[in-house]
């Protein structure tokens, strides 16, 4: 069996941490040869000790100082150690890399993405801000290198693994399921309360902070079908989404003949994250057996889009295209941080977001550069909303 070589970006995040927790399972299969994290510089000393991989890459350059020294002080082999805005992009491309895994948050993701695939890389894609926010310069550029694009994200999986088999003219329609986040029960009028500590206990996944604020605003699942519409090549007609609070069937996928086929499984990402490593095999274990007997029941609902109007609004702007997408996704992340940092309330997030979409122009069909420069544009109007509502 052939060794395959994995740099992974954002090692020190949550999907970071269990992608190294699959590739210890299967150390004939994998090799970690490139670790990269934004600037948890110890978190990744400890990667780089139990991994040894041949490079590393920290955004931050103070960070990435701080590891050299820390590395230069304990003896023994020292990987090359990359650092600045364009290290994530540098690692992205490593020599002798096979698959690049793209676990970084947010819009970070877009620029190591197309050097992955520029770099003739497979790319396992754990980041949907990439394919929202460029998802026809990514599309474009994997088709014209002949390199795959292996979805990561639970849902978008799911989907995948369904579709295995079946051509894509069969199908009639996707079906992503939310779990409804920790505040799905909860009356409007006391959102305006909830506190960020609130937002952050999801009732079935352990994931980040952004990510797991996105899933309590259903943002999450509206990037995910911008993603979808990406990766399956989906209209967005075509892709509805559910409320599936148990989280065990993880998204659904309809064909043109009328049967419906599903993936089940406990709320787990060592599946998913294993899935596109083992892609087109399945390797063994990893996870719990499924127990329909335990789980009970599942129940299914549709989405309150008048209490949760970040999932429409996104919709709304993948149905936009161009550089609305960015723009709405930028909006997001600067809110959501607002949020968490206790400037702003819960329906702040969804409201700067509609207001910076309303203000925005749309260019079709945009360069990269034409994205960061509105992606730039939105995050200067976002930081300058966000203020606002902070203010007394």
């Amino acid at each position: 069996m052939t060794l395959r070589n994995l740099v992974i970006l954002g090692s020190t995040g949550s999907i970071g941490r269990q992608t190294l927790e699959v590739v210890e399972r299967f150390p004939d299969r994998y090799r970690v040869l490139g670790l990269a994290a934004y600037r948890q510089a110890d978190v990744l000393l400890d990667q780089i000790r139990r991994f040894h991989p041949q490079a590393v890459a920290l955004a931050d350059s103070q960070s990435a100082a701080r590891l050299r020294q820390q590395l230069q002080g304990a003896g023994g082999p020292v990987p090359r150690i990359l650092g600045g805005e364009e290290a994530l992009t540098e690692l992205a491309a490593w020599p002798g890399a096979d698959m690049v895994l793209v676990a970084v948050v947010g819009a970070a993701g877009v620029r190591p993405t197309l050097a992955a695939i520029e770099a003739g890389r497979t790319v396992a894609l754990a980041n949907k801000e990439t394919l929202v926010t460029a998802g026809h310069l990514v599309t474009a550029a994997a088709a014209r290198r002949g390199v795959a694009v292996l979805p990561v994200d639970s849902e978008h999986s799911a989907v995948f693994q369904c579709l295995q088999g079946s051509s894509r003219a069969s199908l009639r329609r996707i079906v992503l399921t939310a779990s409804g986040g920790p505040f799905l029960r909860t009356p409007a009028g006391q959102l305006e309360r909830v506190t960020a500590e609130a937002a952050l206990r999801h009732p079935n996944w352990k994931m980040g902070s952004k990510i797991t604020v996105d899933s309590a605003t259903l943002m999450n699942k509206g990037l995910e079908v911008i993603e979808a519409h990406w990766l399956f090549g989906a209209a967005f007609e075509q892709v509805d989404v559910v409320v599936h609070p148990e989280s065990i069937v993880h998204s659904l996928v309809e064909f043109q003949d009328g049967a419906v086929l599903a993936q089940l499984g406990w709320p787990d990402m060592h599946l998913p994250i294993q899935y596109a490593l083992s892609y087109p095999e399945r390797w063994p274990g990893g996870v719990r057996p499924l127990d329909l007997a335990a789980v009970g029941s599942l129940h299914f609902e549709a989405p309150d889009t008048a209490r949760f109007p970040c999932l429409p609004l996104a919709i709304q702007a993948g149905k936009i295209g161009g550089t609305m997408p960015a723009v709405m996704n930028a909006a997001n992340e600067i809110a959501v941080q607002a949020f968490l940092a206790g400037r702003i309330r819960f329906p702040h997030i969804a409201r700067i977001v509609a207001q910076i979409m309303e203000k925005h122009v749309v260019t079709a069909s945009p360069s990269l550069d034409e994205v960061v420069d509105a992606d730039a544009w939105a995050r200067r109007e976002a930081q300058r909303m966000a203020t606002e509502c902070s203010q007394p």
